[in-house]
């Protein structure tokens, strides 16, 4: 029984950061798990990928304009992921192109503009810091 306080509840109760990832995990699988049912029971669960992967232009273009800022991350993600939805509509609207087809075309296309962006800051950064300690930063 020791052993499994020391292992599994230990950590959390000993050290901020992993208080502070375990309330992350919980609010992510709260949010998520609801609408990747609706996407799954809608047959569009390559829209959830594929949008969780176009944001990251408009969070690298944060990071580059404001540093480790939250708040213009999230703002860029969003504009980011609204641009390819709607390019992504327009495409399949006035085109031959199936939607998740022209979706995932979007989707790629955005994700290489990202790593592109994070990659011209030349900061020691890495990208995981850049996408996951932001939304908790480690000073208390």
């Amino acid at each position: 029984m020791d052993t499994f306080y020391g292992l599994v509840i230990a950590p959390f109760a000993d050290f901020a950061f992993m208080q502070r990832a375990l309330i992350g995990s919980l609010m992510l699988s709260l949010g998520a798990c609801p609408i990747g049912v609706f996407l799954m029971l809608r047959r569009m669960s390559l829209s959830g990928d594929a949008m969780a992967h176009a944001i990251l232009p408009g969070a690298a273009a944060g990071f580059l304009f404001y540093g480790l800022e939250i708040l213009p991350m999230t703002i860029g993600g969003l504009i980011a992921g609204v641009i390819v939805a709607l390019g992504a509509g327009a495409v399949s609207r006035f085109t031959i192109q199936r939607e998740d087809a022209s979706m995932a075309a979007f989707y790629l296309i955005s994700l290489a503009i990202g790593v592109l962006m994070v990659s011209i800051r030349g900061s020691s950064v890495a990208l995981m810091l850049l996408l996951f300690v932001t939304v908790f930063p480690l000073n208390d």
